[in-house]
């Protein structure tokens, strides 16, 4: 992954980018889909206990894209989940000097629910429990973030 879609806080030396989230497209939605949830999480995060960095929900079953930046744009059209820190927003790629590249893995799924059903600030066991049998489908992809 690019510098820039790694988390940005001062506060933090592992924290190097600018915490812009990343653009993504899909195609082929199966039939049936109402809305896509995307989860974000890093599997090696907190010495492998992970970590979620975005969730987003409620997005639209027509679209086949998020543009780069939304997931802490207000104007995006979907809902924000709970990331790690308990904020409703994109958390960019923080790993540890030395830990090696860790593997966010990106999964979009295809649900059955309507893009206002579920309300903001879910957590990932919160989602996946909403979710449910609402699942249709899922696809996914893995980025690399290391310093």
């Amino acid at each position: 992954m690019a510098v820039k879609y790694a988390g940005k806080n001062p506060a933090n030396p592992n924290c190097v980018g600018e915490n812009v989230s990343p653009p993504l497209q899909w195609s082929n939605a199966p039939q049936g889909t109402r809305s896509f949830a995307l989860i974000v999480h890093d599997q090696e995060g907190r010495n492998g206990l992970g970590v979620t960095h975005w969730l987003a929900y409620g997005i639209d079953g027509a679209a086949n894209s998020l543009p780069e930046g939304a997931g802490t744009d207000a104007s995006a059209k979907l809902v924000g989940g709970r990331n790690v820190l308990g904020q409703n927003a994109y958390l960019g790629p923080c790993p540890p000097k030395g830990s090696g590249a860790h593997h966010y893995v990106f999964t979009l799924v295809a649900t059955k629910l309507e893009p206002g059903a579920l309300q903001t600030g879910l957590t990932q066991t919160q989602l996946l429990e909403a979710i449910g049998s609402n699942a249709i489908a899922a696809t996914g992809l893995v980025g690399r973030f290391g310093h």
